[in-house]
C-alpha cells in the first residue's frame, strides 16, 4: 500500500505537456496483463514497481504494477476483496491533498477478475480542476493501478480515447477469481433467506392452526 501511494505521488507530479494523435498499441506489462498505449510510452522501475506512462491526444496514461507484500494474508472471500479495494480508494483520496474526492465508485470486471473504478477529482482552488479515472485490479500477488489523467475542461472530448485505453486491458486465462480470493461461497442470498425463513414460519403457523382445529373437534366430540 505504502509503495503504491509513493508512486502515485510521483505520477501526480507529471505535467501533460504534449499531445500526439497516435493509435494505441498493445504493451505486455507483465506475463499476465496487457494494455494498449501510444507509441513513445516510458517505463520506469522504482521502489520494486514497474510504472508505464504515456501522453495521449487528450490525457495522460499511467499503469503501476506493484507486487504485494509477501506476508499478506490471502483473502478468503469477495467481501475481503471489497474491503481491500475500499481501503486503497480511501488512501489514494487522502494522499491526494485537500480538495480531492473519489467520485462514481463502482464495481467492474477485467477479464474474469473483479475490479473497482472511480474518478478522483482534484481541485486546489486555483481554478484548474484535474480529473483522474482509476481502475484498481487486485490479485494475491500484484496490484495493478490504471490511471487516465485529464483536465476538467477536456471531459467531453476524452471519452473515446479513455474507453479505448481502459477497454484494451487483457488478462491471461490463468488469472481467475481464486487469484483474488480463495472461496466463491457467498452464503444464502437475501431473497433465498426470506423464502426459507418466511416459508418455515408459514409452515409453523399451518401446523399450529391444524393442532388447534383438531383439539376443537376432539372437545366437541
Amino acid at each position: 500500500m505504502k509503495k503504491i501511494l509513493l508512486s502515485f505521488a510521483i505520477i501526480l507530479g507529471f505535467i501533460i505537456t504534449a499531445y500526439s494523435q497516435t493509435a494505441l498499441k498493445p504493451v505486455k506489462i507483465d506475463s499476465l496483463v496487457t494494455v494498449s498505449l501510444p507509441d513513445g510510452y516510458q517505463k520506469k522501475d522504482t521502489l520494486g514497481q514497474h510504472i508505464y506512462s504515456a501522453n495521449a491526444q487528450y490525457g495522460f496514461m499511467t499503469i503501476i504494477v506493484a507486487p504485494n507484500e509477501k506476508n499478506n494474508t490471502p483473502l478468503k472471500k469477495e467481501n475481503d476483496l471489497d474491503k481491500v479495494l475500499k481501503k486503497y480508494i480511501t488512501s489514494i483520496e487522502g494522499q491526494s491533498g485537500a480538495g480531492s474526492s473519489a467520485q462514481h465508485v463502482r464495481d467492474t470486471t477485467v477479464g474474469s477478475l473483479k475490479a473497482k473504478t472511480f474518478t478522483l477529482k482534484k481541485d486546489d482552488g486555483s481554478g484548474t480542476v484535474q480529473l483522474i479515472n482509476f481502475t484498481l485490479l487486485y490479485t494475491q500477488q500484484t496490484t495493478y493501478t490504471f490511471e487516465y489523467v485529464y483536465s476538467e475542461d477536456r471531459k467531453d472530448v476524452v471519452k473515446d480515447e479513455y474507453k479505448t485505453f481502459i477497454s484494451s486491458i487483457r488478462t491471461s486465462p490463468e488469472l481467475q477469481r481464486n487469484d483474488q480470493y480463495l472461496s466463491n461461497a457467498k452464503g444464502l442470498s437475501p431473497v433465498l433467506k426470506v423464502a426459507i425463513f418466511g416459508g418455515g414460519a408459514l409452515i409453523l403457523i399451518l401446523i399450529i392452526v391444524t393442532i388447534v382445529r383438531r383439539k376443537r373437534r376432539l372437545s366437541l366430540s
